[in-house]
């Protein structure tokens, strides 16, 4: 296998609307242990998204694009309120499963909308911070673009986008670190597609152009971030 480049054309299983569902369900409910071990959101948090929070003089507004299951919003959600922080969080996700399994996870300030970037910018919504968490590899080169520029034109203050820096070594410790999660899933199958569509980080500030700053602040994950447009 030659992860020396990236393999944009493979497929993950729980991008087939006709996936089964009961193993999509569970994908999505284990998303929150698999992000938890390695998505590396809780230092970002600390060093990027507190700071910009805190200075702001007025509660704070973050939109999660592409939330999935909910499990990373729910647990930014967690890190403010322990914090002190007056934050309204919003996860939208266009496919209605996810947005199924991130209804269940509902809880007080925090709202899950099933639509994508386009229908809030063609409300007139805007958020403070707009992030997103391992959507980035699933898009091709037009969606990429389409979705970073949407981030941008929701955000009053900063777009942060979180995704899986592609390596060897990230390919060999998912395979054996995710076994035992994996039973009746599409967490070991997809984890490993995912890591072979994802970026390396010369590679996406080079498809993300100039605008955007591409850094490798934990092992194994790339944040872009660009200034909002709101």
């Amino acid at each position: 296998m030659n992860l020396s480049v990236r393999d944009p054309d493979l497929r993950e299983l729980m991008d087939d609307p006709n996936c089964d569902p009961q193993r999509l369900h569970a994908t999505l409910r284990r998303f929150g242990v698999v992000n938890r071990l390695v998505s590396g959101w809780e230092k970002v948090y600390r060093t990027r998204l507190r700071p910009m929070l805190a200075d702001l003089d007025r509660p704070a507004r973050v939109l999660d694009l592409g939330s999935g299951g909910g499990d990373v919003l729910v647990r930014l959600a967690r890190l403010a309120s322990r914090d002190g922080l007056e934050v309204t969080w919003t996860g939208v996700d266009p496919d209605p499963r996810a947005h199924h399994a991130a209804r269940q996870r509902q809880a007080p300030g925090i709202t899950f909308m099933c639509c994508a970037a386009e229908d809030l910018i063609a409300q007139g919504n805007s958020f403070d911070l707009v992030l997103s968490n391992h959507v980035l590899h699933h898009l091709t080169a037009d969606e990429l673009s389409a979705f970073t520029a949407a981030s941008r034109q929701l955000a009053t203050v900063r777009a942060l986008h979180s995704d899986i820096a592609r390596s060897r070594l990230a390919y060999r410790l998912f395979s054996l670190g995710v076994a035992p999660l994996s039973p009746g899933t599409f967490l070991r199958t997809d984890g490993l597609r995912s890591i072979r569509r994802s970026y390396r980080q010369d590679e996406l500030s080079a498809a993300l152009g100039p605008q955007w700053q591409v850094s490798s602040p934990v092992p194994f994950r790339l944040i872009a971030e660009a200034p909002g447009c709101a």
